[in-house]
């Protein structure tokens, strides 16, 4: 007499051979546009960055047109002085590079970002990629207001021949700030703490070490690297430093090279972290 053997409910212990297709970075190449349309977006429902847009002009054309009338002892020109309120810029910049990621941490929507857009490194680009974009467009805006407040001030126009140069070094410098922003937004994840962090560091602690440093080093400090591509130079420069000073395309190396380094750590955490 045959028996039946009932089937084993035991699960199969034989290795799968099912694995999940491998992602294509053709395909994810393919995301970037889509990826930038949302960051765009996002800049677009907010009110931050229109702030920050109307504080870079009031506060380029109003510290342009102080200078034009405060400034007696040389003679300045609207050709000088439409470039001075720019470090102001680079720092609402660099807040701006901060927020487009910490807002998105605090709140929760980054979870939702990357759920539907797995791939990290097309959010670190789109980014990246905006926050030029947000830097520029700040940049621009603070030298036109700047330039308005210094001919209200009654300046005269002066030598034109280097402002597109000095306004090209200066767009630089705000879009390369706007990077070390949201480089230090991605490594520090909380809006307040980086801010904080970027502003003690770029305004305190730089101005501290400039003066126990050898002058040679001090001008690879990054954010005195990067006002100093604007040509503009500092009464407090002593001989030593003025001795030692860097030319403007080195300064500009100086401070584009601490943006990527910036930029690739937090761009590496984001790689690793959990995202909640």
């Amino acid at each position: 007499m045959s028996t039946i053997t009932a089937p084993s409910s035991r699960p199969s212990t034989a290795p799968s051979t099912h694995r999940s297709p491998p992602r294509s970075w053709r395909r994810d190449l393919r995301a970037l546009p889509a990826a930038l349309r949302s960051e765009r977006i996002k800049l677009s429902t907010v009110r931050t960055p229109r702030l920050l847009l109307i504080l870079t002009a009031v506060i380029g054309a109003a510290a342009a047109f102080a200078t034009a009338k405060l400034v007696t002892d040389e003679v300045l020109t609207v050709a000088e002085v439409f470039v001075y309120p720019a470090v102001f810029t680079a720092v609402f910049a660099a807040v701006a590079g901060i927020l487009s990621f910490t807002s998105e941490a605090q709140h929760g929507t980054l979870v939702v970002t990357l759920s539907a857009r797995p791939a990290r490194w097309v959010i670190t680009a789109a980014k990246a990629l905006t926050a030029v974009m947000v830097g520029v467009t700040l940049g621009g805006t603070g030298m036109v207001a700047a330039a308005a407040g210094a001919a209200a001030g009654g300046l005269a126009l002066g030598t034109t021949s280097a402002m597109a140069a000095t306004a090209g070094w200066a767009l630089l410098y705000t879009s390369a700030a706007a990077i070390v922003g949201l480089g230090v937004g991605m490594v520090a994840r909380h809006s307040a703490g980086a801010i904080s962090g970027l502003l003690v560091w770029w305004f305190v602690a730089e101005n501290l070490l400039r003066t126990f440093v050898p002058a040679s080093l001090g001008h690879f400090l990054p954010f005195d690297a990067g006002y100093r591509t604007l040509g503009v130079g500092s009464r407090f420069d002593t001989p030593e430093i003025i001795a030692a000073a860097l030319r403007r395309p080195q300064y500009a190396l100086v401070f584009v090279t601490f943006a990527i380094v910036m930029l690739s750590t937090g761009s590496a955490l984001l790689q690793r972290r959990d995202v909640n």
